[in-house]
């Protein structure tokens, strides 16, 4: 399995989050998506409205490159963050067979190679959070 009990309880606590898609001409796209996770595939899907005729599903499908990123704000006072990003692999799927969004049709679909998460694991709520460090590694 690519995520930790404790990034997939994260996954499931959060709504949105940022996908980052390069297009043909290298120019970037940061568009934010709903998202689940497939734990069938071990992957995440991502769907929408219309998402075939999407920049980011056209994105996608000529490239296969992405980045995905969730977090949030746990406190202001401390500032204390979450975040995970996946980096890997996408595939534009036009009529998957195994989708886990929430939305019916053409899904995006992230294989991840590349985990990072912070101030994810339940220990780290009792650290300061100047001194939480990520927890990256390939998958």
């Amino acid at each position: 399995m690519s995520f930790t009990d404790a990034e997939l309880d994260y996954l499931a606590a959060q709504p949105l989050g940022r996908l980052a898609t390069a297009k043909p001409d290298g120019t970037l796209q940061v568009s934010p998506v709903g998202f689940s996770y497939n734990a069938a595939t071990g992957t995440i899907d991502i769907g929408g409205h219309n998402m075939v005729a999407s920049r980011k599903f056209r994105n996608v499908a000529a490239n296969g490159r992405v980045a995905f990123v969730v977090d949030d704000i746990v406190s202001t006072d401390p500032w204390r963050v979450r975040c995970l990003e996946i980096r890997g692999d996408g595939e534009a799927l036009a009529d998957p067979s195994d989708s886990a969004s929430r939305v019916p049709g053409a899904i995006i679909r992230i294989h991840p190679r590349r985990i990072v998460a912070f101030g994810i694991l339940p220990a780290d709520r009792d650290k300061e959070p100047h001194t939480l460090r990520a927890d990256m590694r390939d998958v």
